[in-house]
């Protein structure tokens, strides 16, 4: 019985992002740990911090995807909207929640401090919260969202936190690799014949430069490992039918 597929989104949100002053790196690891938890993600966008663009980027995402990461814009400063612009988009209103006002009240702070890191406290009537390990202000899921933070060390914890049940996700997606000294055009109609008998899986090639010569490395991605032994041995005989020779991956 195939299993139905888990599709993810993340949205990254900032303007320090697309400015290039921040280089972001939570879209690789959502994309690994998320294939662990059985769910594919299949876009990453990302968008400014301007109210509206969160508001339709999300909108849109939630009903084109199971599950919809959003990144950044949850801090203490005016322009952290991110928890405002997810509310509007489900017709919602504002409030503190009273578990992260605990978490940050704990921290002395002046009243103006304290007041600003009180923005982080907000989240969306009918959420519920997304727990984050380093002790900090929790992120929060609403609907089908999960609101997360930017910082990677406090994204990545929050990830940590979320498990396969709460996801609905499927079995983890497995690769194989078989690398060879030969162009792509050389093995395209025999990939393209694999690719057929194998609809469920995902076969790719990605042609590398070297010194000593080029070539290609075949790629396969499925959840049935037995299936991509089965495949790697198929390409195997594909590389050795058209005068290659079989070998690991080649960087």
């Amino acid at each position: 019985m195939t299993q139905k597929v888990v599709t993810a989104c993340l949205i990254i949100i900032g303007n320090e992002i697309l400015s290039g002053r921040t280089q972001d790196v939570n879209l690789q690891h959502l994309a690994i740990e998320l294939n662990e938890l059985g769910v594919r993600l299949r876009e990453a966008r990302v968008i400014p911090d301007i109210e509206q663009t969160i508001i339709n980027t999300v909108n849109e995402c939630r009903e084109a995807f199971d599950h919809v990461f959003t990144t950044g814009g949850i801090g203490p400063t005016h322009d952290d909207i991110t928890a405002a612009s997810i509310a509007k988009a489900f017709n919602a209103e504002l409030m503190i929640h009273p578990e992260i006002e605990v978490r940050i009240r704990a921290r002395e702070a002046p009243p103006e401090v304290m007041e600003s890191r009180m923005l982080m406290a907000r989240v969306p009537v009918g959420s519920t919260l997304v727990d984050n390990p380093t002790g900090g202000p929790q992120g929060f899921q609403m609907g089908n969202v999960f609101v997360m933070a930017g910082v990677p060390m406090v994204m990545q914890a929050m990830v940590s936190s979320i498990t396969k049940e709460r996801l609905g996700g499927a079995d983890p997606v497995r690769s194989r690799s078989v690398g060879c000294y030969l162009g792509e055009s050389q093995i395209a109609g025999g990939l393209a014949a694999v690719q057929d008998e194998h609809p469920d899986v995902d076969v790719g090639s990605y042609p590398f430069y070297r010194k000593d010569g080029f070539g290609t490395n075949l790629v396969i991605r499925g959840t049935d490992e037995s299936e991509l032994e089965t495949i790697v041995e198929k390409l195997k005989v594909l590389i050795v039918d058209e005068g290659g020779e079989p070998q690991d991956p080649i960087g």
